[in-house]
């Protein structure tokens, strides 16, 4: 019997030390340094001198969390090779490590243990720890379809654009880069760190490079469950139901309100009525964890970044190559709000009540992410000398892995660095994930403490 310890190279003995939370923290740490070490190489970069190692370390750490900041331009930085490690460093993260470790298991016939399987349910968020295999291969396989699918499409645009050869691995990054939600992008031949902006005015590749981020970004059990009750809204479950529509209102109350606070102000300038639409529905897509921009953000109001800010911090759905705090978490909260102010005892959402722990894991969930995007926000301001709204969005970008940048990520010392490192792989492995991870939590007596009240508000 084939275990996932023992394909990252550790026995029996250590994975009965180890938590599936810390081994899905350890697998990451694992992929990041393997990805550090292959863009250290000389053949990894233009120039053939190779890349110095925090450099290579922040962007392999960048394409495993599927976040998009970079401090080297990808198309005119690295080489061919060294884009090919990226493409498979943000497909790899994107899926999972596990998905690929249990889909090699499958391959072989060998059966799979317990411990894999419930590793396996930790890392892509799965509801119950049955049918795990079977909801493995079919992320797996959905994924090469779309990605497929995307790269057929984004070809008919950027083969005549770019050349045959060439329009076609464009074609593949890009569209991997946007299902996975991840960001990167090989458009630097127009200058560097441009992301899609050459791109704001063709219509068609922003149409179907935000088809991949919304499908990314749903979660492969809101797929399935879609694809079982065949799209029937009454039939999904209470997840779906709050994915869907969450998702559905922030994209396009996200895209509403950028347009009437920022693309009137700025960003619209010189821009028809449509474009500017158009302009703030592909942000609000993408700011929520897809990290791609076809307006220049360094030109964006305080009010605008803000907004964005917002949509980064909410993200995407459980189980889906997204980031954020999720859909699912922004939800519960609006529904306790709601709750408290209609005198409930408890949240509830599309006629159904929601258990008490989800209220309190959702806002320990915000909690976090609040504190962590605002803390570190606080020190990149201070050590850098930038204004502080420039360093929030840095951080917030980073800790939900979106990757959007006003500009400031090149420029990042040495510590700057190292924290939205860590706050990548935070937002990647999950806020809970990650904690249950470093703790050391043992179980206690069920024994309650006395009761008193203290007055809120």
């Amino acid at each position: 019997m084939i275990t996932i310890p023992d394909i990252l190279g550790f026995g029996k003995k250590t994975l009965s030390r180890l938590s599936p939370m810390k081994i899905i923290l350890l697998g990451f740490v694992v992929l990041i340094l393997i990805g550090t070490l292959l863009l250290c190489l000389p053949i990894s970069s233009r120039s053939g001198k190779g890349a110095p190692f925090m450099q290579s370390c922040f962007t392999a750490t960048s394409a495993v969390c599927v976040t998009g900041l970079i401090k080297f331009d990808t198309h005119n930085y690295w080489s061919l090779f060294g884009q090919g490690v990226i493409l498979g460093l943000i497909q790899i993260g994107g899926m999972g490590f596990m998905t690929i470790c249990i889909s090699a298991i499958s391959v072989t016939k060998k059966k799979i243990g317990l411990a894999s399987r419930e590793i396996m349910q930790n890392s892509i968020a799965a509801p119950q720890l049955g049918g795990i295999v079977r909801m493995t291969r079919f992320v797996l396989l959905g994924t090469l379809i779309v990605e497929l699918l995307g790269t057929i499409l984004l070809a008919f645009d950027f083969c005549p654009r770019f050349g045959f050869f060439k329009g076609l691995w464009f074609s593949l990054f890009h569209s991997v880069s946007a299902f996975c939600n991840a960001g990167f992008d090989l458009m630097g031949g127009g200058g560097d760190f441009s992301s899609l902006t050459h791109l704001a005015a063709d219509v068609y590749a922003c149409i179907v490079i935000s088809v991949l981020i919304v499908v990314g970004g749903l979660g492969f059990f809101v797929w399935r469950d879609l694809i079982d009750c065949r799209f029937r809204f009454s039939r999904f479950r209470l997840q779906t139901k709050v994915v869907v529509a969450s998702s559905l209102s922030l994209i396009f109350g996200g895209a509403l309100v950028l347009y009437l606070v920022e693309m009137k102000a700025s960003g619209g300038r010189g821009n028809s009525v449509f474009a500017q639409a158009g302009g703030a529905l592909f942000q609000s897509i993408s700011a929520r964890t897809a990290g791609f921009n076809t307006i220049d953000l360094a030109q964006m109001t305080h009010s605008g970044l803000f907004i964005m800010i917002l949509l980064m911090v909410i993200g995407g759905s459980p189980g889906s190559t997204a980031g954020g705090m999720k859909t699912t978490t922004f939800a519960v909260l609006i529904s306790s709000v709601i709750s408290t102010f209609k005198r409930r005892k408890s949240a509830e959402m599309f006629g159904r009540r929601l258990d008490e722990s989800t209220t309190r894991l959702a806002m320990c969930v915000f909690v976090l992410y609040i504190l962590l995007g605002a803390g570190v926000a606080v020190v990149i301001a201070t050590i850098e000398d930038i204004p502080f709204i420039n360093a929030l969005f840095e951080s917030v970008s980073a800790v939900a892995t979106v990757g959007l940048t006003t500009g400031i990520t090149p420029s990042l010392g040495a510590v700057s660095s190292v924290l939205l490192i860590l706050l990548m792989l935070f937002g990647r492995v999950g806020s809970l994930t990650m904690l249950f991870a470093i703790s050391s939590y043992k179980s206690r007596p069920q024994s309650q403490k006395p009761l008193e009240k203290i007055q809120i508000g």
